[in-house]
């Protein structure tokens, strides 16, 4: 039962939103075009996934293909992030 409290307490702690922006950010790593849309490989935590699918940013991650369709805003909103969180010395932009 210990156990089981301190796992509850230790996911309450966790910013899921900054899970799910990060994650974004990293599927930038892997887009790629596929018959005209920008596709990601979804090597992702499956409840991320489901998250970002909810938001509207991804195409329905439960399928037999091994990739999602990113939506417009996500593709854009995936290589700000990257930047934001990975770039070295790049300024951002004000929105």
């Amino acid at each position: 039962m210990a156990q089981r409290e301190h796992v509850d307490q230790r996911q309450s702690m966790i910013d899921w939103d900054k899970i799910d922006e990060v994650t974004l950010a990293l599927m930038h790593l892997t887009t790629f075009e596929d018959h005209g849309a920008i596709r990601s490989w979804k090597g992702h935590d499956w409840d991320v996934l489901n998250r970002l699918f909810e938001r509207g940013w991804i195409s329905d991650p439960v399928s037999k293909a091994k990739s999602v369709v990113l939506s417009g805003d996500a593709r854009k909103l995936s290589e700000e992030l990257f930047l934001k969180h990975f770039g070295r010395g790049v300024q951002q932009r004000a929105t």
